[in-house]
């Protein structure tokens, strides 16, 4: 029997007993049967197709920014956001499941404690494509990034020779005016017109432009910094404290002391230094012997556990032809500092027995000398120092610049007035030191120009000349008859005893443990 059959015999037993019962309650029996049988009819076409579609269902959510539990509370910011989700099927899902959906990096910068609450939605329910459920609930409770304006940047510069400071504001997009602010702001700005190579500024320039904050860093341990307060800016000065430690090397002289300390990492500075602190005791062009020791202690700078310089040479030895010589740094009782042996005695004689460390002398003092070029008998009043270009030269004694210039064969020419009738002359220099002008105060040790070829040289090197009274003299043999500077006081040495003696036990332990450990013979 087919459907449309069941519904004739279905019609005719209802005309057969129609006439037992009311029309309005075979009305309603008739409704009733035919949502019976559509039902049942929708119930069977639809079987095949729930099988394939139970385990995932994609359905796109449009999230309501809303709280849920209350419609008139202010939006969350999510508003219109529309993220593709999964609803989870009976099947188990594996850990990490490839579907068609994402979860918005917006939603997953938001604070913690809110997400899931506002949306009310279980995190479980959303399974991104690829990544794992524990991942996603991981990036929803990741707290809030700051907006990119809250984030503050720096703009560092390092002051090079030939810079100025219109320059630098322009290279960091500041105008005349933000540096008119700055250098009319306090006193303090004044350092401004003195920068020099090695300085340091850092700019704090905000996104809408102008200058907020300026940082002066003479040192990273001295500066200044500048900071805007409605149309000015407040000055305060940056002061801090490095943490001293100190530094102990030895060495053993194969060529030269320079070497020699270069070799062991000695800064070349203190090198300098050291050739300065002996150099009236020691003549390092002609008495150093290969094999002859030396030792130095001095001072390492850190700030914050990071290295930053070097400081003052507090102790140094040097064995010459098994002659011992050591010096020890002593600041007196007016502040001066110098250097002395353990006896209190100067080692600064009044005159430096060579104006720089060098490889060799290249020509001594020779009245009778035959001229290199000219081929003719000429007094060679000086001695020459054979060096590289560019070797720094020291004035050998306190004194005053009475020139500074270029003088014919002697070509670039500073020549140093000292007390006591004594002049010496510097020749053929490639430039000048800065600072080495006329008139300009120096002191035993400070570089007043550098080697070079200027004039009538025939290669680099330095040309030095020793007068007394106008009188040249050969420097090699005169400096032994001339005396040494002060020592110190009788009535000082007890202060003088009390300040170096711990130092002195101090640096003859490094000194003899280290020593001990290089001349011991190998066990092997």
């Amino acid at each position: 029997m087919d459907f449309v059959d069941l519904i004739k015999k279905s019609v005719g037993k209802y005309s057969a007993i129609s006439s037992y019962f009311p029309k309005e309650h075979l009305y309603m029996a008739g409704a009733l049967l035919g949502a019976f049988l559509i039902l049942t009819i929708l119930h069977v076409d639809s079987g095949s197709d729930e099988t394939s579609r139970r385990n995932q269902v994609s359905i796109p959510i449009s999230i309501n920014a809303t709280n849920p539990a209350n419609e008139d509370s202010e939006p969350t910011h999510l508003d219109d956001y529309v993220v593709p989700a999964v609803v989870r099927s009976a099947v188990p899902a594996t850990d990490a499941i490839e579907v068609p959906a994402v979860v918005s990096t917006t939603l997953q910068n938001r604070p913690a404690n809110n997400i899931a609450d506002k949306l009310e939605l279980d995190p479980e329910t959303i399974v991104p494509r690829g990544i794992s459920r524990a991942e996603v609930i991981s990036r929803l409770n990741q707290p809030q990034l700051p907006e990119l304006d809250d984030i503050t940047t720096w703009q560092n510069f390092e002051v090079q020779s030939g810079d100025n400071l219109s320059a630098i504001f322009s290279k960091v997009g500041l105008s005349d005016q933000d540096l008119f602010r700055v250098l009319n702001s306090s006193d303090e700005a004044k350092i401004l017109n003195r920068l020099y190579p090695g300085y340091q500024l850092n700019f704090m320039i905000p996104e809408e432009g102008g200058l907020e904050q300026l940082r002066v860093l003479k040192s990273p341990l001295e500066g200044f910094l500048f900071t805007l307060n409605e149309s000015s800016y407040h000055v305060d000065e940056i002061l801090k404290e490095a943490q001293v430690e100190p530094s102990f090397k030895v060495g053993t002289i194969t060529d030269s002391l320079f070497m020699a300390g270069q070799k062991e990492q000695i800064p070349a500075v203190h090198i300098m230094e050291m050739a300065n602190i002996f150099g009236g005791v020691i003549d390092f062009i002609l008495d150093p012997r290969s094999g002859d020791q030396f030792s130095i202690l001095y001072e390492e700078k850190f700030l914050d556990g990071e290295f930053i310089g070097n400081g003052e040479i507090l102790a140094t030895q040097f064995i010459n032809q098994g002659k011992i010589y050591t010096a020890l740094r002593y600041r007196d009782e007016e502040g001066e500092v110098g250097f002395y042996n353990p006896e209190g005695e100067s080692m600064r004689k009044a005159f430096l027995r060579n104006p720089l460390d060098v490889f060799r002398i290249s020509s001594n003092f020779n009245p009778n000398r035959r001229h290199p070029i000219l081929n003719t008998i000429r007094a060679h009043k000086g001695t020459d120092y054979a060096a590289p270009t560019g070797t720094p030269i020291q004035a050998t004694s306190d004194g005053t610049v009475t020139r500074a210039s270029r003088n014919g064969s002697f070509g670039n020419l500073v020549i140093v007035r000292h007390a006591g009738g004594f002049e010496t002359k510097y020749a053929h220099l490639s430039e000048y030191a800065r600072g080495a002008r006329r008139g300009a105060r120096v002191q035993q040790g400070d570089i007043i120009g550098y080697v070079g070829s200027t004039g009538g040289a025939t290669g680099p090197h330095l040309h030095y000349e020793f007068l007394m009274n106008g009188v040249h003299q050969n420097p090699r043999t005169i400096l032994d008859k001339l005396p040494k500077a002060e020592s110190i006081d009788s009535a000082e040495m007890d202060r003088f005893r009390s300040q170096t003696s711990n130092l002195l036990q101090y640096f003859s332990e490094l000194h003899n443990s280290r020593f001990l450990s290089i001349n011991q013979p190998n066990a092997d």
